[in-house]
């Protein structure tokens, strides 16, 4: 079987922020906005994203995965420019999205993600484009199973949930590809384990049982703007869990600059073979490999 390559990156925080309306800074949205005014526009930078994406497009990855935060206060006014961003990486055929946090900042515009980028959510059985998740999409040898733990929180809180219903489903999507000889990937944005109280996956505990029950190869995650590699329990083995930093960000405090990984998949004989290669920014603004490790 020819090697399949996947792309990954999150968190690309698109800059700049549309002005918001007056009537839009009220409750979570001041904080927020107080936030990127002083902090956050210095850090997330358009020529950081721009620079990564162009030498990800470089290699040529068979499929692309974004695992969230494409914009920042879920403002009317940043979808559109989303939607078009996404559009200038690849089509949905070639790129999978999900939600991170911010995309559905405040109950508002909760939806507006699924509304706006319906297309690279959406399953392969979904008819209407819609956004239900857990979605499972098809490419390659891949089976791509994207479910959102983006919910709108209260001010100075990023947890994430996934909820009983969409555990509920997921636990039947992991049952039924279980007997397929796919290599599993499940996108999360939120990290499966966290020591942040107010950034953690509130319903972890139930995520990690199944996924020790039914298993899958892969889970790749955003959130936390770090390298992050760890393992969890499987059916059989451990399962990689891999974690990538923003993909728009300059180096700051414990946070790495900007990254992306490239996994490059394929089946020999019975067992699958993974290599991740992390590729990032560098203080000149280049983009170079960083290190190559063997996942499996």
């Amino acid at each position: 079987m020819a090697t399949f390559t996947l792309a990954h990156l999150s968190d690309p925080h698109l800059a700049p922020l549309p002005k918001p309306r007056l009537s839009e800074l009220v409750g979570k949205r001041a904080f927020g906005y107080l936030n990127w005014t002083h902090n956050r526009h210095k850090i997330h930078r358009r020529d950081v994203l721009d620079a990564l994406v162009s030498d990800m497009l470089a290699q040529a990855p068979d499929h692309i995965a974004i695992t969230g935060d494409l914009v920042n206060l879920a403002l009317e006014a940043e979808f559109a420019p989303s939607r078009a961003w996404l559009e200038s990486i690849g089509t949905p055929e070639r790129v999978t999205v999900i939600p991170g946090n911010h995309d559905a900042y405040v109950r508002a515009t909760q939806n507006r993600f699924a509304e706006s980028w319906g297309s690279y959510i959406a399953g392969d059985e979904t008819s209407d484009h819609g956004a239900a998740f857990p979605a499972v999409r098809r490419r390659g040898p891949l089976a791509l199973i994207g479910v959102s733990s983006a919910v709108p929180t209260p001010p100075l809180m990023a947890t994430g949930w996934l909820g009983p219903s969409q555990l509920q489903a997921l636990a039947k999507t992991l049952a039924g590809l279980a007997a397929e000889e796919a290599f599993r990937v499940l996108l999360i944005h939120h990290p499966l384990h966290s020591d942040a109280h107010n950034k953690r996956l509130t319903d972890s505990s139930e995520a990690l049982a199944l996924l020790k029950q039914h298993g899958v190869e892969l889970v790749l995650h955003g959130h936390d703007h770090i390298h992050s590699a760890t393992r969890v329990e499987g059916p059989k083995r451990q399962i990689p869990v891999i974690g990538v930093p923003s993909a728009s960000a300059l180096a700051h405090g414990r946070h790495p600059p900007a990254a992306y990984n490239i996994f490059s998949i394929r089946r020999d004989g019975a067992a699958w073979r993974c290599e991740q290669i992390v590729r990032g920014i560098n203080e000149a603004r280049r983009v170079r490999e960083i290190r190559r490790i063997t996942l499996s």
